[in-house]
């Protein structure tokens, strides 16, 4: 039989189907549980949290995240189900990339210019570097465990995606703690540390999810 004939039956294959998806939701459901549980166990969320949300730069920063996180788990609900589409959900991860730019764009257009190096840096960049993988740890493991349930065509792609839909879920329950709220910094750092996530994804799923 030669590869695609395999690929379009496995892909028709519907139990195979409905229970990659049952298996992502329950990770999904865990990995969270075990990520928030962590946060709140540790750091907490941060103390003016009340007051902040109300704030424009919080609530972006905060809703942004979690448009990036419901978007990559919609990629990784499909990545694992040969010959299903992927581009609908690969373009849609424009969304929160262009709202992200123009977020910089306007803190870059009402901010003093030499006040823009301190709002870059922040006062917790290396913590937000140390945290946020932290807290992608469970829904990796739990997104790659369910991955292993399905038939992914490319196995570090489909590690990739795993890792971006659990760095945005670390980033964005890691913003409820986060006390730098600014735009540069999200930009900088929380896609530095998403990037670190969606690498460590793609190096174990080239192995993990080979089938």
């Amino acid at each position: 039989m030669k590869t695609d004939e395999l690929i379009r039956l496995l892909s028709q294959d519907a139990p195979v189907r409905m229970c990659l998806g049952r298996m992502l939701t329950l990770a999904l459901a865990a990995g969270l549980a075990v990520s928030a549980v962590l946060l709140l166990a540790t750091v907490g969320l941060r103390d003016d949290l009340a007051s902040a949300i109300a704030t424009v730069r919080v609530a972006f920063k905060i809703g942004m995240t979690l448009v990036l996180a419901i978007v990559a788990f919609g990629l990784v609900s499909r990545i694992g189900r040969p010959g299903v589409p992927l581009r609908p959900w690969a373009v849609a991860l424009l969304l929160p990339l262009a709202l992200m730019v123009v977020a910089v764009g306007v803190e870059l257009l009402v901010v003093p210019q030499d006040a823009w190096a301190a709002r870059l840096m922040g006062r917790n960049a290396a913590f937000c570097l140390f945290f946020i993988p932290l807290l992608s740890l469970a829904p990796l493991a739990a997104f790659l465990a369910a991955l292993r349930n399905g038939a992914p065509e490319n196995p570090g792609l489909a590690g990739a995606a795993a890792g971006l839909a659990a760095g945005a879920i670390g980033a964005a329950l890691y913003a409820w703690h986060c006390p730098d709220d600014s735009p540069l910094f999200g930009a900088a750092w929380y896609t530095l540390a998403i990037m670190l996530v969606i690498a460590t994804g793609y190096g174990i799923g080239r192995r993990l999810l080979r089938w």
